[in-house]
């Protein structure tokens, strides 16, 4: 236990989550005590079931709270005792809702609702999972990479609901500590596209994305482009950003390399995988054979408005600042692939 010192206890919101799940292993292994949320009791099963696919000694040391971002209920009891808040929980779609406002007000409202019961419990720091999402989107096209200082334009990302929930969620969250945080330290990170192992049938549209590909599902990709971040680093830069002091305040984007194309995934499947790739498709559509199909397509009509659109940005704060190294495009991708292969969840 690292030299027997004293661990804390930790919150996760959305344990069942695949970013939350990847948080919680790294927590055990280091030792601290590790709670987390579940929006539904019979949800407890599938976290232990993942907490063991992924190597977890003690699994059953985990503490259980049934809350829901949603609701006032349970939240005092989740973070009774705790010395930090990983909010990791948020809601997530991969179509594009009716109402935006079906994800942008638990997102926010959610936000608000832990840093609240937070602040009440006497929790030192919570770290809030945003996104890459809140930094680069609705500006124009440019060749200088995105940092923390910048924000996502609401204006300019009509339909992309997501987009708007981490923005109004995070700027809540700033909002919320500065006015009557009384003394709760805030930390956020955003993240990139998210790849890397699955460890069950729980996972983030990036990674229906490499599943898509392998299925044949699209005989051609669509032009989208987005930066690429393994699930375990950004655990561990989750763990970074809940102790050290340099982290209180800041806001630390997780990409690994460069910007890639779903192309580009594609490509690195074909190479690393061989036979396995088989499906993966090999061309590119057309920008307007893709918004002719997202008529017919849910699933399309959230890339529509990311065609042909670059959004470089960099994780040199999170390098220098804390000391963070995450592992390449590549390494992500291929954990990807071959664990979902691994667990049987792609098609035939």
């Amino acid at each position: 236990m690292r030299g027997m010192r004293v661990m804390s206890t930790v919150l996760v919101t959305g344990g069942s989550g695949f970013v939350g799940i990847h948080v919680a292993l790294q927590l055990l292994a280091a030792g601290h005590a590790v709670r987390t949320t579940v929006r539904r009791p019979e949800r407890q099963a599938d976290v232990l079931a993942m907490l063991r696919e992924g190597g977890a000694a003690t699994p059953e040391s985990v503490a259980f709270v049934t809350a829901d971002l949603t609701r006032d209920d349970g939240w005092a009891a989740a973070v009774a005792g705790c010395d930090y808040v990983l909010h990791v929980a948020s809601p997530l779609s991969t179509t594009v809702p009716t109402d935006e406002n079906e994800m942008i007000i638990p997102a926010r409202a959610g936000t608000l609702r832990v840093l609240r019961a937070a602040r009440a419990a006497g929790v030192k720091r919570v770290v809030v999972t945003s996104s890459l999402g809140a930094i680069g989107y609705g500006h124009p096209p440019r060749d200088r990479p995105f940092d923390e200082t910048e924000w996502t334009n609401l204006a300019g990302v009509d339909g992309q609901p997501y987009v708007k929930s981490k923005t109004l969620a995070e700027r809540a969250a700033w909002d919320f500590v500065a006015r009557e945080g009384d003394g709760l330290e805030l930390s956020v990170i955003n993240p990139a596209g998210i790849f890397g192992p699955v460890l069950g049938s729980d996972f983030s549209g990036s990674i229906e994305i490499v599943r898509s590909l392998l299925d044949g599902a699209m005989p051609a990709v669509p032009r989208v482009y987005f930066g690429v971040v393994d699930v375990r680093d950004v655990a561990e830069l989750h763990l970074r950003a809940m102790t050290a002091p340099e982290a209180k305040g800041e806001r630390f984007i997780a990409v690994s390399g460069e910007t890639m194309s779903i192309l580009d995934i594609a490509r690195v499947l074909r190479r690393e995988l061989g036979p396995r790739a088989r499906r993966v498709p090999r061309l590119q559509a057309p920008d307007w054979l893709v918004r002719l199909a997202a008529r017919r397509i849910p699933l399309l009509r959230a890339v529509v408005p990311m065609l042909g659109k670059v959004r470089h940005s960099t994780s040199a704060k999170a390098k220098s600042l804390l000391g963070w190294q995450a592992r390449s495009n590549e390494e992500a991708i291929l954990a990807t692939a071959e664990s979902l292969l691994r667990l049987g969840l792609v098609k035939g």
